[in-house]
């Protein structure tokens, strides 16, 4: 692998028109990706693409706001997660921004998460967390966990784009950082790219949403990672083939990934 794109959901409604093109662009560019669930069905197609390539894998959760209706049923995630092309468990997290202007919306949300990180850490397999508007919270949450597991919970906090403060709180509990296409037409997350360890660092797409510049507001594309790892390698003073290469390197040994 050249890249690595750490969070994608390219079995979206957006790419039904062009999938295997999109996959056989990702391919040819030697870019390795996670498609990532955010409830059971998308989860079920994420496992879906990634057993059907080579140089994708899964991730499998139920995002705190996507799907409301839906209950973490642990056990149907736990039966996807036994499968070795599953990599990490999320999209999960805590997601205030959307619905949980409530105290009992935020309890409900905190009930979900804590499910998954029992789930992760049974299974081995590391968290890629969402986390919007609660970082308060995760991080007490993150915290106690810790405690409790220690290095057997491990987490991934995706589309990262808070404060160099914030950063230095998660790198201190040992979580990876993904960053992702916005931090290529602002200036406002450079200090957090400049404190987080290039051993430390993922890049991301988020695919379809996010597009980096120069494809601001258009459908994004995992192949647009290369656009981000040019902005952090900018940014951290390295050529942007080793920051690809050391972002190859943080991705495999993060979510252990195999063919």
């Amino acid at each position: 692998m050249e890249y690595f794109d750490a969070h994608c959901h390219i079995y979206t409604p957006q790419f039904d028109a062009d999938r295997s093109e999109v996959l056989a662009r990702m391919k040819d560019a030697g870019l390795g990706a996670i498609v990532v669930g955010t409830d059971y069905a998308q989860s079920t197609q994420a496992l879906e693409l990634a057993s059907a390539h080579d140089f994708l894998w899964a991730s499998v959760g139920l995002h705190p706001n996507d799907n409301l209706e839906e209950a973490f049923d642990i056990e149907k995630y736990r039966a996807l997660a036994q499968n070795p092309k599953v990599v990490a468990i999320g999209e999960c997290g805590l997601d205030y921004f959307r619905s949980g202007g409530t105290d009992a919306e935020k309890a409900a949300q905190k009930i979900r998460f804590a499910a998954h990180i029992e789930l992760a850490v049974e299974v081995g397999k590391p968290l890629i967390i969402h986390c919007r508007n609660a970082h308060d919270d995760m991080l007490i949450m993150l915290g106690e966990y810790k405690e409790k597991f220690g290095d057997k919970l491990q987490a991934v906090i995706h589309f990262f784009t808070g404060t160099s403060e914030l950063a230095q709180r998660y790198l201190d509990l040992g979580c990876y950082l993904s960053f992702p296409g916005p931090i290529t037409y602002t200036t406002e997350y450079d200090e957090s790219i400049r404190v987080c360890p290039l051993d430390r660092m993922l890049s991301e797409t988020d695919s379809p949403y996010a597009a980096p510049v120069p494809n601001r507001g258009k459908r994004n594309e995992p192949v647009h990672v290369k656009d981000v790892v040019e902005k952090l390698a900018l940014i951290k003073g390295f050529s942007a083939a080793a920051v690809a290469d050391q972002i190859v390197k943080n991705a495999t040994k993060s979510f252990g990934l195999t063919k």
